[in-house]
């Protein structure tokens, strides 16, 4: 795994290959995911989602205060409200995500919440009215054919209602983005909307494990805990480079390779041994969202 890690960073560094930073955020959110895994054996979703988002809540609150050198200043904004429902609708997803994680094989865990973007075709041109391309129709198609090959609805599986909620953190990462969309058209920068999407989900975490109870994490948990944390922080890092600096259709397009990652780590760590219908269904939903990607270039107004 350390010399895989190596090469991306190698390949990163190259001026004419900025892109490749989303590899290296792929790389990080499968690993993320590896230890989301690991951590489930002891705490729930809603708690490790409350550890993951108070790393990440910390972390850019003290880059903020170090480059701003204000407290609270630049958190002001005229957007709360918006800020509510992107914060919300992405803490959801993430417990979703976590649960699935919990109980599904890694791969099939992180495919389902991957075909976001197949929900966010469907939602933007139904709710939104927005057009969209023959290549976008036939992405969505051949995505949610994948999709019922995964679930296997109705061939007896047991892990169906984990199957469903996993999906169903799809959806509610489709609103979130249509959310971040929205407050990047009000003006919003980048860092305000993590930080308050954090501070949502860490405050989210906290009322849930207050409602239904928690576990005291041991000194031993510790170390395994702020590795997720960091893994996810890291991974929102690289992936941001790589849309700041990189091209905006490669980027997409590697971005699925969180799934080849989780693949690999779910069966070198975890022994996963997936039917062929599930592999089919993974490569299905990956060359969906690769289509997608490159059918939404003619929807890119020019600069």
């Amino acid at each position: 795994m350390a010399a895989i890690a190596a090469i991306l960073v190698f390949c990163a560094g190259y001026e004419e290959m900025k892109s490749t930073w989303m590899l290296i955020a792929g790389f990080l959110f499968a690993l993320m995911g590896v230890m989301v895994k690991l951590a489930s054996v002891r705490f729930s979703s809603p708690e490790l989602v409350f550890y993951r988002s108070l790393f990440s809540l910390l972390s850019i609150y003290t880059v903020i205060v170090v480059t701003t050198r204000q407290w609270l200043v630049p958190l002001r904004t005229k957007h709360a409200s918006s800020h509510a429902r992107r914060g919300l609708t992405g803490f959801f997803a993430l417990v979703m995500f976590f649960y699935g994680i919990a109980h599904l094989p890694l791969p099939t865990a992180i495919t389902l919440n991957y075909t976001s973007p197949l929900f966010l075709a469907v939602i933007t041109a139904w709710w939104l009215k927005e057009r969209h391309g023959r290549g976008l129709v036939a992405a969505v198609t051949i995505g949610f054919s994948g999709v019922v090959m995964l679930l296997q609805p109705g061939w007896g599986g047991q892990d169906m209602f984990a199957r469903l909620v996993g999906l169903l953190s799809g959806v509610l990462a489709a609103l979130a983005y249509i959310n971040v969309r929205s407050l990047g058209r009000q003006d919003e920068p980048e860092w305000r909307v993590v930080f308050y999407f954090a501070l949502i989900s860490t405050l989210g975490g906290a009322a849930w494990m207050a409602a239904a109870g928690f576990v005291v994490p041991r000194p031993t948990d510790i170390p395994l805990l702020l590795a997720m944390g960091a893994t996810a922080t890291l991974a929102q890092l690289a992936m941001t480079r790589a849309y700041r600096l990189g091209n905006t259709l490669t980027v997409g397009a590697l971005a699925y390779s969180t799934v080849g990652f989780s693949a690999l780590y779910g069966v070198i760590v975890f022994g996963d041994r997936l039917p062929v219908v599930s592999w089919t269904g993974m490569l299905l939903i990956v060359v969906a969202g690769i289509i997608g990607v490159w059918a939404s270039r003619k929807l890119v107004a020019p600069e």
